[in-house]
């Protein structure tokens, strides 16, 4: 039995979005952010490229552990609670960030970061699920997703000008805006149907057992977690490879990714419109022909030595990546009972946090054992690429 639906106004749906936006915005931001940041800090304390995966990766690890809760605890006890808790205590150790001064206290401090990031996307699908129509859902969350371009837009620009100057500053900054993303949810999500949490116990093990049991949820979790691997690897060592590749500043290049960043904006909010329209019941055949074309683009990427060829491969990656992401993310509302999208959402998603657990800290050991190139890396990203469009042959499209 589908979630019932509630009646809200052109105008509350505008700022229900709105907030869910601001939050998403910066969720993405902080982890776009720290792949900038992690310059100067690793300077001013010498770590290593191994040690400085090891914090970004374990971040991922925080956030991995909390997904599958996340998405339980909204669909238990509605978005909103787990949506102010997330934003909360992600606010609490962005400012904490700003304050270490050691590499087990930025380990500590962006683990439980992660544990905050982890109760967002879920409870954002469970918001979407509580609030709009079927047929609305798959716009409104690609609508949603397409805030990691507009966080990586802030992280390259506002953020990379913060780090340049004081990347302490920067992660005070970062809490200040977690605590105005906190007020929007406040004010302007609605509080959400407890209807699973009023419903008899054995009809919740009954939904829950069903999901478990559900062979899409498992092969969407792996195939989010190979994409992933793409995904974060890319966003955590863009600025080191472009910074040392084209020997260029931070701000430089935080220009040329806050571009990449608009293209991104604009690609998830056209898939999303593809998806729910063009390519409706068609998300196989997208991801299969997106991962194969990211996998060939990602070889010669790494491969060019001009800027500007570089600029526009990575910029064709990210546009063509996200599209299969947004399909990836957005093919549960289609396939999976409301009542269960938080915690299919939780589970699916915990493939991506793992992905982006693996991805710094293998991408890190990568180029520390080829003497700072960055060949096989990118290698490596390529054939997660491919796999993760092998894997989703295995979805079950129908009864």
């Amino acid at each position: 039995m589908a979630t019932v639906i509630g009646k809200t106004s052109r105008s509350s749906e505008t700022m229900l979005i709105t907030s869910l936006m601001a939050g998403y915005s910066m969720v993405y931001m902080d982890k776009s952010m720290i792949s900038t940041a992690i310059i100067p800090i690793a300077s001013q304390f010498h770590f290593s490229s191994g040690q400085t995966g090891l914090m970004m990766s374990l971040f991922f690890l925080g956030y991995s552990l909390m997904q599958i809760p996340s998405g339980w605890l909204a669909d238990r006890f509605g978005s909103k609670r787990v949506l102010m808790a997330s934003l909360s205590i992600i606010a609490c150790f962005s400012y904490l960030f700003g304050i270490a001064n050691g590499l087990l206290f930025f380990i500590v401090v962006r683990f439980c970061a992660g544990v905050g990031h982890g109760g967002y996307p879920p409870s954002c699908s469970k918001a979407i699920a509580e609030n709009f129509p079927k047929e609305r859902r798959t716009f409104v969350q690609s609508l949603i997703l397409s805030t990691s371009g507009i966080g990586g837009i802030l992280a390259f620009t506002l953020g990379a000008q913060l780090v340049d100057m004081n990347w302490h500053y920067a992660y005070i900054a970062m809490g200040t805006l977690f605590l105005v993303a906190l007020l929007f949810v406040w004010r302007f999500v609605p509080k959400g149907q407890d209807g699973n949490r009023k419903a008899s116990d054995q009809t919740e093990k009954t939904s829950f057992l069903a999901m478990l049991k559900n062979r899409n949820v498992f092969v969407l979790f792996l195939a989010m977690l190979l994409l992933n691997v793409l995904l974060y690897g890319n966003m955590s060592w863009l600025p080191s490879y472009i910074t040392s590749t084209f020997n260029l500043s931070i701000s430089q290049a935080g220009m040329i990714l806050a571009i990449n960043a608009v293209f991104q904006t604009i690609a998830t909010i056209f898939a999303g419109q593809l998806l729910s329209k063009l390519f409706l019941h068609k998300e196989k055949r997208v991801i299969l022909i997106a991962t194969l074309m990211v996998a060939a683009l990602l070889v010669g990427f790494v491969l060019s030595s001009n800027l500007y060829i570089s600029v526009v491969l990575l910029l064709l990656i990210s546009m063509i990546s996200v599209t299969a992401f947004t399909a990836i993310f957005t093919w549960p509302h289609k396939i999976m009972d409301a009542n269960i999208i938080g915690s299919s959402i939780g589970i699916i998603n915990t493939g991506g946090t793992l992905g982006g657990f693996l991805a710094p800290m293998v991408i890190g050991f990568l180029v520390q054992a080829a003497g700072g190139s960055f060949v096989p890396a990118f290698l490596f990203m390529a054939v997660m690429s491919l796999l993760c469009g092998m894997t989703v042959i295995a979805v079950k499209t129908k009864a």
